[in-house]
């Protein structure tokens, strides 16, 4: 008896013109093995049968509908969650859309390992830079940093296009001090094509309360935009030199 292959998803965008070039079909994927201080999505941590089941076959008839706004540099925009959550399903679901000739990219943080054959399915990479260090990773997220690095590594290798993206909290990574520390960290990487810095906000704090969950930056108020706006013009200066 073959089984067929079911993927959780929390939601889908149709028109999204934030994750990736162009106009993109985004997908959220439910599951995460990061517990970041800063998510406003903690109703996408878990594998749960809430959420709506697709195969890879389902899941590609209702991106080719929306083919046609993709134009020249539009696609589709796997996130979550965190989509290497559902690594098989993912992969296949790659597959699927390179044979369409749709542009791929990847929301991940890269903290699961062993994704080689996924990243030959995948154009681009939106990195989310969680931490600089074991420290203020596991400070940030709870988990440890090296997967996340190996993850690196393996985009470094494959030679593969990133965009970066790193949420700023107040009182916690917008300083000075922190941005040297992503000067360090970025530097070294090639192929990186846009970074942003993505204010943090309180949106998602009733979520918490919704699920009985605690949620560690309460009292937090949200990300000054123009502060932040400084600190990734700071950011961008220092790797130039």
């Amino acid at each position: 008896m073959v089984i067929e292959m079911i993927g959780k998803i929390n939601s889908f965008e149709s028109m999204g013109l934030v994750d990736g070039p162009g106009v993109r079909f985004v997908v959220f994927m439910q599951g995460c093995p990061l517990r970041c201080k800063f998510c406003h999505n903690p109703e996408t941590w878990k594998l749960n049968d809430k959420t709506d089941s697709y195969t890879p076959e389902e899941l590609i008839k209702k991106i080719l509908n929306y083919k046609p706004y993709f134009k020249h540099n539009g696609g589709v925009t796997f996130s979550g969650g965190e989509p290497l959550m559902q690594r098989e399903f993912l992969l296949e679901c790659l597959k699927l859309c390179k044979k369409e000739n749709i542009h791929t990219c990847i929301d991940t943080a890269g903290s699961i390992p062993d994704c080689e054959e996924i990243l030959k399915y995948t154009d681009l990479v939106m990195f989310d830079i969680k931490g600089t260090n074991k420290d203020n990773y596991k400070d940030m997220t709870g988990a440890n940093i090296d997967t996340s690095l190996e993850f690196l590594k393996l985009c470094q290798k494959m030679d593969k296009k990133l965009w970066i993206r790193v949420v700023i909290v107040p009182g916690i990574n917008d300083t000075k001090e922190y941005i040297n520390e992503l000067i360090n960290f970025i530097k070294p990487l090639k192929n990186v094509e846009k970074i942003e810095f993505l204010p943090y906000h309180t949106l998602g704090v009733h979520k918490y309360e919704d699920l009985g969950l605690n949620y560690s930056l309460k009292g937090v108020s949200d990300m000054d935009k123009d502060k932040c706006k400084e600190l990734e013009e700071m950011l961008k200066e220092g790797l130039k030199n």
